[in-house]
């Protein structure tokens, strides 16, 4: 392909207002009011639920391990990169959500693009959810196990084509929050059906469940996920893939599951083996942001309020937000055009919250994000700045 031809595709998503660009906040830490192109706004597209990422304990740890270990890794986990912080994270990861073992990733993203390829074998059969995360996706094309997308929350549906389907392996993977509308994901239900068809199966042909609690981790079920969140405690069969990079405020992502599958994990993930550690610096900040959770619910109990009255408020002057349940409130203005404008017209307020467009969504909207560290005054400006661009 030549440049004529990256700069014609780059005018046709011009023509479609498709075309993005990268705008950076300015000079300081604190992710409630930034700066963007040197005017100051209020944040909420942040997926900092806790505002933890300014906390004064992570960046505290992180410095000390960084006066201790330097700041990068220097090598792969497989090739002495790690440090026993990195281990002592992973017992600390398999406590909080009820596990056998855990096993640190760069990123959520390459969490998933590593662990899904290496569960889900030729022969196997992967049944997604039709919104699950992009990760998700590319996970599910790198493997070699057939794909099967169900409808949004259908559980009638996913267990039709799982009755459908022959397999040496069928595995069921969903989001727990998705992070686009901010709905839930009926896993008591996913559970129930996974559990009933295992109780009629013998290994191999077994039922696994995988969950991208990224946006439920520090969020629901008191912090620990989703599966706290409905009451369900872990099974062998089970698989759950959760981020430092949100509520956690620091960055990262992780597989909780059995010994086994994370001993398979260490010996056949691809974004794991041949990835240079997490500095300890930034596995430190993890651990501090764990253990604040685990000891103290305050910011929890914030969130919880600023998501409720937020909701309610934005509800009351009609917008539509969708089957919103969590933090993450889309508020559905029109076409991509139209959804533009209405950015702009919140940034003309100093509020940062961009359009999100296809082919991220298929629906375009504003996407709202509050945090247990905006203030009333914050939220009563976007209140105002709402009710401006309606």
């Amino acid at each position: 392909m030549n440049n004529m031809t990256f700069s014609q595709e780059l005018d046709r998503l011009r023509q479609d207002n498709l075309l993005r660009f990268i705008k950076d906040r300015g000079e300081g830490y604190n992710l409630v009011r930034i700066s963007i192109e040197g005017n100051e706004h209020i944040n909420f597209s942040s997926n900092d639920y806790l505002g933890l990422a300014t906390n004064r304990l992570l960046m505290s740890a992180a410095k000390k391990a960084m006066e201790r270990y330097g700041s990068g890794s220097g090598a792969s986990r497989l090739l002495s990169g790690g440090t026993e912080l990195h281990k002592e994270l992973e017992n600390e990861l398999a406590k909080f959500k009820g596990t056998e073992s855990a096993l640190i990733f760069n990123s959520g993203y390459t969490a998933n693009v590593s662990a899904i390829p290496s569960i889900a074998r030729e022969g196997d059969v992967i049944f997604s959810d039709e919104l699950n995360h992009a990760s998700i996706i590319d996970g599910c094309k790198l493997s070699r196990a057939k794909k099967i997308v169900y409808r949004h929350r259908d559980v009638e549906h996913l267990s039709e084509l799982i009755k459908k389907e022959k397999g040496n392996k069928k595995i069921v993977i969903t989001d727990s929050v998705f992070s686009m509308d901010g709905d839930i994901a009926p896993l008591r239900k996913i559970y129930e059906l996974c559990h009933y068809l295992n109780s009629k199966l013998q290994p191999p042909n077994s039922i696994l469940l995988y969950i991208d609690d990224a946006h439920g981790t520090g969020v629901l079920g008191g912090g620990a996920g989703v599966l706290k969140h409905f009451n369900i405690n872990p099974e062998p069969w089970t698989i759950q893939m959760g981020t430092f990079s949100k509520a956690l405020g620091s960055y990262g992502g992780f597989i909780a599951a059995t010994e086994d599958i994370i001993g398979w994990l260490i010996n056949t993930a691809r974004g794991f083996i041949y990835s240079t550690a997490l500095p300890a610096c930034v596995t430190a900040a993890s651990a501090a942001a764990l253990h604040l959770l685990q000891k103290d619910n305050s910011l929890l109990e914030k969130l919880s309020q600023n998501r409720d009255r937020l909701f309610n408020d934005i509800k009351n002057l009609g917008f539509d937000t969708l089957q919103s349940e969590t933090p993450i409130i889309p508020i559905v203005v029109g076409n991509t055009e139209q959804t533009l404008k209405f950015s702009d017209a919140l940034r003309n307020k100093r509020i940062y919250a961009p359009a999100i467009r296809p082919p991220t969504t298929k629906v375009p909207r504003i996407r709202i994000t509050v945090t247990a560290a905006h203030d009333e005054e914050d939220i009563n400006r976007l209140l105002d700045a709402l009710s401006f661009a309606k």
